[in-house]
């Protein structure tokens, strides 16, 4: 095919060169996968209201990020697995969103320690924790200080494994099972076959990678992403108060939540559905931004993820009040399809189709976006002798923003 111009052009880069099982395992949802439509959906429901006559001949995405500047309001998700995807694939992610100026945040179930990610990836690391034992939370935490790690990203949206019905059909599970099927499909993906045996076969969890019994229970919770269900408010104040540095919560999607996450010392929250990984009929996180960001009235960074394919995407949310935007899926067709330089030119992507919507609305900067830039479906013109209303007043504290009727 041509050389890939968007995200869905590496999307389909990844699908001919994964495996079958392994392209699924990153593209599925759970159940009937209305998840992964509604939050697409989400952000079709919402078009532009652009401004004209702005000089918008120089521009910048750059913003602050939990007091840091970040190139643009992103940054790359955590996601498991990543070595099966492309050898030492969280290297490859975690240098590339060092090089395009964005944070990595490194999953639990990442293929490489978090030690040698912080020795050999460089930029700013963020590290996510999922408590599977309280004692091996612990002890993660305690090495991510350790390593340099200034951000700590409490995943609280996994008590236990969606249903995941391509992986249940396909057979996905660790360690691989190799049936014929399986066989067959590798031999048909000679490239990445190749690629994993080169670089010594399937890789391990190696962040719980130790032989001792607590270490292999919690391998096997990881898993079947069998978190630790008794996880509660408490606990994440224990957290707190264990973690020296920044601490964000993933995985919320209700205001009342977000709230009393700041309460308890979160710096912030992602608003998450897992991209529709875990619960098929959960809300998608755009839809919950607006009150989200009234209940906690600027007491904490607001980020969000699933869902994002575009520029525009990012654009929206930030419009609607989200401080930066999480990229899944999207890095993980990149790195699929040519590893560190295929997630750099998506997000590369990414970042032009931003600045050409800042352009396009008579946007300067990141900063100058505000829901006055943007129409819900549904909504109506102010009457005609008023200026123009968009999706949600300048001042307004409702949630009429959400009372249009959806696609």
């Amino acid at each position: 095919m041509p050389s890939p111009i968007n995200v869905e052009d590496f999307r389909e880069l990844a699908r001919r060169r994964l495996p079958r099982r392994l392209f699924d395992y990153i593209d599925g949802g759970a159940e009937d996968e209305r998840g992964l439509r509604r939050n697409r959906e989400a952000f079709d429901r919402f078009t532009f209201l652009p401004r004209r006559l702005v000089d918008v001949s120089t521009r910048d995405a750059a913003t602050q990020l939990l007091g840091r500047s970040v190139a643009a309001p992103l940054a790359i998700a955590p996601t498991g697995l990543n070595g099966l995807i492309w050898p030492h694939g969280d290297i490859a992610l975690a240098r590339a969103a060092q090089r395009a100026g964005i944070p990595f945040v490194m999953s639990t179930a990442s293929n490489v320690s978090l030690e040698r990610l912080a020795a050999e990836a460089g930029g700013d690391l963020w590290f996510q924790l999922y408590v599977l034992h309280r004692d091996l939370a612990d002890d993660l935490v305690e090495r991510a200080v350790r390593a340099g790690y200034r951000t700590l990203v409490v995943t609280v949206d996994v008590t236990l494994n969606g249903k995941r019905e391509r992986d249940m059909r396909n057979g996905f599970a660790l360690p691989l099972r190799y049936t014929p099927r399986v066989v067959l499909d590798a031999v048909r993906h000679p490239r990445w076959t190749y690629a994993l045996l080169r670089a010594g076969g399937v890789p391990s969890l190696e962040n719980i990678a130790s032989g001792s019994k607590s270490n292999v229970q919690a391998k096997a919770a990881l898993l079947r992403r069998q978190m630790d269900a008794s996880f509660a408010w408490e606990d994440l104040r224990r957290l707190r108060d264990r973690w020296p540095h920044r601490l964000i919560v993933k995985g919320i999607l209700r205001a009342d939540d977000a709230a009393r996450s700041i309460e308890f010392g979160a710096d912030g929250v992602v608003l998450s559905n897992h991209g529709a990984r875990q619960l098929d009929d959960a809300v998608a996180p755009l839809d919950v931004l607006t009150p989200v960001k009234n209940a906690c009235a600027g007491r904490g960074a607001i980020m969000m993820d699933s869902g994002v394919r575009r520029g525009s995407d990012v654009v929206k949310a930030v419009a609607l009040g989200a401080d930066a935007v999480l990229l899944g899926r999207a890095t993980l067709y990149g790195l699929a399809a040519a590893g560190e330089a295929g997630a750099l030119h998506v997000i590369d992507i990414v970042k032009d189709e931003i600045d050409r919507t800042l352009a396009m609305l008579g946007c300067r900067t990141i900063a100058d976006l505000s829901p006055g830039h943007l129409l819900a479906a549904g909504a109506r013109m102010a009457d005609r002798g008023a200026p123009w209303t968009a999706a949600v007043a300048p001042n307004a504290d409702s949630d009429a923003i959400f009372d249009a009727p959806q696609r």
